[in-house]
């Protein structure tokens, strides 16, 4: 069960962080770059939208379920789960939550079929990438040691259409 210190924890850092990366910053592209916009028909790019958002923040909070739950933590950095998560949707994907983010930000350029909000999940992939490669994995590997290398070894990074998972 997760305490409510821990969800707290968690509703905060989810408005602050990914709140504000994934809904305020693409709202406010949207309003201030409208133009070019993606060459999608308006209700086709409103039913895309809703669904990879939808999708996005299922898979979101429940990685956030998960690090309370299974690991005692939250996804802030200050405050990352004390256990390894390796179930449910991490053993798909080592990032599910990151993964959950982009889907949002993806979901707001189509609704809004705005080039710009694509483009600002592009870099954001990119800066989730380089922090995954150059903070969190070597993080992990001195917290958990030979238990995240292992789980390092069988799960992607991202996403694999090629190798399940072991």
């Amino acid at each position: 069960m997760v305490s409510k210190r821990v969800f707290l924890k968690s509703a905060l850092f989810t408005i602050l962080v990914p709140g504000t990366v994934a809904m305020a910053l693409p709202q406010l592209l949207a309003k201030y770059r409208p133009h070019p916009k993606l060459p999608i028909e308006p209700n086709v790019g409103r039913v895309l939208g809703g669904l990879s958002i939808f999708a996005g923040v299922l898979v979101y909070l429940r990685t956030v379920f998960q690090f309370g739950t299974d690991g005692r933590g939250t996804p802030s950095p200050t405050d990352d789960p004390d256990d390894l998560v390796t179930g449910g949707l991490y053993a798909r994907t080592r990032n599910p939550m990151y993964i959950g983010v982009l889907l949002v930000i993806l979901g707001q350029a189509f609704r809004q079929r705005s080039v710009a909000i694509l483009w600002w999940g592009v870099g954001m992939w990119i800066g989730f990438h380089n922090r995954v490669i150059g903070y969190e994995e070597p993080h992990l590997v001195e917290k958990h040691g030979e238990a995240y290398e292992e789980y390092r070894d069988r799960v992607p990074r991202w996403l694999s259409f090629t190798r399940p998972p072991r």
